[in-house]
């Protein structure tokens, strides 16, 4: 198994990647965000993206958004095929796809929006910390592109204070005292059910 910066020679995964983000949210029934193989394609050969392959075989893939003139970056899109799950390799995309992001970008703050706790462990291990919606970026092309998942209502009626998602930040000029405080998954846990708890009972009204 191999993760590696993604290149040209890998646009011809672009379809499977958009195929399997898909039928994760699907299978999940959580709201995310549609990605065309164009759109993945242009983050390939931009060199914003990471790919893992098993002998020529897609397995997983994450790549990064620049926002606000590159104050901040995010990554997105991580998946991992249905075939590779359970082994460690969301671990290792995520890993790898922040390093580069680090080298690539060193001053940007990196951000995370999700509703998945795997996720939310996985960029509390690297340093982020959850924060309100007000701390990521203002850039208006981030925000509609939540316009496709399902739970953007949700976004709108909030004036864009707080979704389903939760929104998580790793600030360089604070790496040290991010990293000596992670966050436990327990945490996570506790605030999605209050979001949930929070809408559904709006939604009943």
């Amino acid at each position: 198994m191999e993760v590696v910066i993604a290149n040209e020679s890998h646009t011809k995964y672009a379809e499977i990647i958009c195929d399997t983000i898909a039928d994760s949210a699907q299978v999940r029934g959580t709201g995310i965000a549609k990605r065309t193989p164009e759109y993945v394609s242009a983050k390939i050969l931009n060199g914003n993206a990471v790919i893992a392959l098993d002998k020529g075989e897609f397995a997983g893939f994450c790549y990064i958004e620049k926002w606000g003139h590159g104050k901040f970056v995010a990554n997105s899109g991580l998946i991992v095929h249905p075939d590779y799950r359970g082994k460690g390799l969301a671990k290792k995309i995520k890993h790898k796809i922040f390093e580069h992001s680090r080298n690539k970008y060193p001053d940007a703050k990196v951000f995370s929006i999700t509703t998945g706790l795997p996720v939310m462990k996985l960029n509390s291990d690297l340093g982020y910390k959850p924060v309100t919606f007000s701390e990521l970026t203002d850039d208006q092309t981030f925000w509609n592109g939540c316009q496709t998942c399902k739970n953007y209502d949700v976004l709108t009626r909030t004036n864009r204070k707080m979704c389903l998602c939760t929104g998580m930040l790793f600030d360089p000029n604070k790496k040290e005292e991010q990293e000596k405080t992670p966050i436990k998954v327990k945490t996570f846990n506790r605030l999605k059910r209050i979001k949930q708890a929070l809408f559904l009972k709006k939604d009943k009204k």
